[in-house]
């Protein structure tokens, strides 16, 4: 079976195939020309970012342009970053690109590493578990964190390692469900937002243990995050849409199956205001500037919505 990452990108890359060839190669030129000296690729500004590098392999692997030279330096990149200790994100989009790389270029990471890095990390991120049966984002952190627990989820299925206990995430993510449909990022928080619903969704199914009340309550949930922009807002307190929110939102109805309970001629309309003439995407109406992790999302609703 292949992993949730590895079948998303799959998805992504069979829609981007029907995109014009002009949009697609514009991206492409637009996103190799933010590769970095080292390999990497970096965010508005700084240096090579493992974070930033991630969306960029994965945006130029669902345009197929993610081979040659690009590929190459990328995995030199990602190689120099293998002995580091590294930020739990960092270490998470690490493993990201090296999978996309594996997929899309046929080129192994972990070749030279050593033969207990793999275990290594799986003994990292449980050292992030909480007693509340999900993963904290940092080991300071005292709570689970819905979005964290599914991205270390799909860290293990990439890496092939076994969740532990299992039934307690499952525990976790449905403890964190809100009223009125829809899922919070932390306990503590108030109200359910777009993208914590997407990462809770994204680790019920994956671990089967999604069943028809929470689906129907995320539907409904989602079809009223939908603004007049035609895009998809973060939660009820943010009146604008965000390019992040309405990727994830419109992925996570397009997986319940439930796609056409949005306008999604006015979401592909939004998605298409937010594409820049020379490459690139921003991440709303308010921003100004494009990056790599936007041009991921924009992409991705591209391929949803054809």
């Amino acid at each position: 079976m292949p992993s949730y990452l590895e079948e998303l990108t799959v998805r992504l890359a069979i829609g981007a195939a029907e995109l014009p060839e002009a949009v697609r190669l514009r991206h492409a030129d637009f996103l190799k020309g933010l590769q970095r000296p080292d390999g990497g690729f970096a965010g508005r500004e700084g240096g090579s970012d493992l974070y930033y590098t991630s969306f960029a392999l994965r945006s130029l692997s669902i345009l197929g342009q993610l081979h040659g030279l690009v590929a190459e330096r990328t995995a030199a990149f990602l190689r120099s970053r293998l002995a580091t200790r590294e930020p739990i994100m960092d270490l998470l989009s690490l493993v990201y690109g090296a999978a996309v790389l594996d997929a899309s270029a046929g080129i192994d990471v972990y070749s030279d590493a050593s033969p207990t890095w793999k275990d290594d990390i799986a003994g990292t991120l449980e050292e992030l578990r909480r007693d509340d049966g999900g993963y904290a984002k940092s080991k300071e952190g005292g709570a689970g964190s819905t979005y964290y627990s599914f991205l270390i989820l799909t860290c293990l299925e990439l890496i092939e390692k076994p969740l532990p206990c299992p039934e307690r995430l499952v525990d976790f993510v449905l403890s964190h469900r809100c009223e009125g449909g829809g899922f919070r990022e932390i306990r503590v928080a108030k109200r359910a937002s777009t993208n914590p619903t997407a990462a809770a969704i994204g680790a019920l199914r994956t671990l089967d243990a999604l069943d028809n009340e929470t689906r129907d309550g995320t539907i409904d949930f989602l079809a009223e995050m939908q603004t007049d922009e035609g895009g998809l807002r973060a939660n009820t307190r943010i009146p604008i849409a965000d390019l992040l929110s309405t990727f994830t939102g419109l992925l996570t109805l397009t997986d319940l199956g439930a796609k056409e309970r949005i306008d999604t001629s006015a979401a592909l309309r939004y998605a298409n205001r937010m594409e820049r003439d020379d490459g690139g995407f921003l991440g709303g109406a308010w921003d100004e500037a494009v990056d790599v992790e936007y041009t991921f999302y924009g992409l991705g609703c591209l391929s949803l919505l054809g």
